[in-house]
């Protein structure tokens, strides 16, 4: 069998890396990805937390809607308690089922990030025509709501197509979250010129750790301090990025944020040796560092 090779980007070991530092001598840089998402209801798609039942399933859709009558704002509350920024992992469709809890992040000056029109239609899913359509539709949305062009992306289901990457530089996207390749920034080749692959957590996420392995709420807490321990360790030899990644919908339920609260205290007990970010943030200061002719 033949074995197709990776075209976006050549292999290159961390330990081969230039040094540098993040703002404020900083050596690891932390943000947190807070997916927001709709679901089409009575048709399927998204995640399974009744499997097997015939639509409409109102339990599996009232679990995700859950998220955004109550589990965005009480997280939302959460880290503007421990002051804290947010990258809102979005799902365009929330601009018309639920504006004022997307208002209300736009306010607390958290950063937008498109993440699709819904969790129900994933990139993959469509041809390459239907892709770009969707992806201009997610783009003027953002736009038209909050007035600017959108720099990041998140596919739906973390499923981009062969020509997500393409279509997100040729619409003016600046970095993509798609790839869980790295603990540091990673230049992409598209079509249409660079785009940056920014670290992002593919295991210390709540949908993997409790959803689909049935992981407890203080295990999903072990996990996130646990790997930022780590990090911070490794960050004294090299500097790094780390994400953590939570739904509104499941770290939103109150006894997953009594147990989210001890990830916030061991942060901010390290806050002197962490630069706290968005992943815009992140992106802009390592493309400012090494633009992407240098790579």
């Amino acid at each position: 069998m033949k074995i197709e090779p990776n075209t976006r980007f050549p292999y290159r070991a961390i330990t081969d890396r230039p040094d540098f530092s993040w703002p404020g001598g900083k050596r690891l840089a932390v943000y947190t990805a807070l997916c927001v998402e709709h679901f089409s209801y009575g048709t399927g798609g998204g995640l399974p937390y009744s499997p097997g039942l015939d639509h409409p399933n109102s339990y599996n859709w009232g679990w995700r809607e859950y998220g955004n009558r109550v589990g965005g704002w009480r997280l939302m509350e959460l880290y503007e308690e421990y002051k804290l920024p947010l990258s809102v992992l979005l799902n365009t469709a929330c601009y018309d089922h639920c504006p004022e809890l997307i208002r209300a992040f736009v306010a607390r000056g958290d950063e937008i990030v498109a993440h699709g029109q819904t969790n129900s239609e994933h990139p993959n899913q469509l041809t390459p025509a239907e892709e770009r359509e969707m992806i201009r539709e997610v783009t003027e949305a953002i736009k038209s709501n909050g007035g600017t062009q959108p720099r990041g992306w998140m596919s739906p289901g973390a499923h981009p197509s062969a020509v997500t990457e393409d279509l997100l530089a040729e619409f003016g996207y600046e970095y993509t979250l798609d790839w869980p390749i790295d603990d540091q920034p990673t230049w992409m080749s598209t079509k249409n010129g660079p785009l940056l692959s920014m670290p992002y957590p593919h295991e210390v996420n709540d949908v993997p750790m409790i959803v689909l392995h049935d992981g407890t709420a203080s295990a999903f807490a072990d996990m996130c301090i646990d790997n930022v321990a780590e990090m911070l360790e490794q960050s004294k030899r090299q500097p790094l990025a780390s994400g953590i990644t939570i739904h509104s919908f499941i770290v939103g339920q109150p006894f997953r944020i009594r147990q989210f609260r001890r990830v916030l205290d061991f942060l901010n007990q390290h806050s002197d040796d962490i630069w706290f970010a968005t992943a815009g943030e992140i992106a802009d200061h390592y493309a400012g560092l090494f633009p992407a002719s240098g790579n």
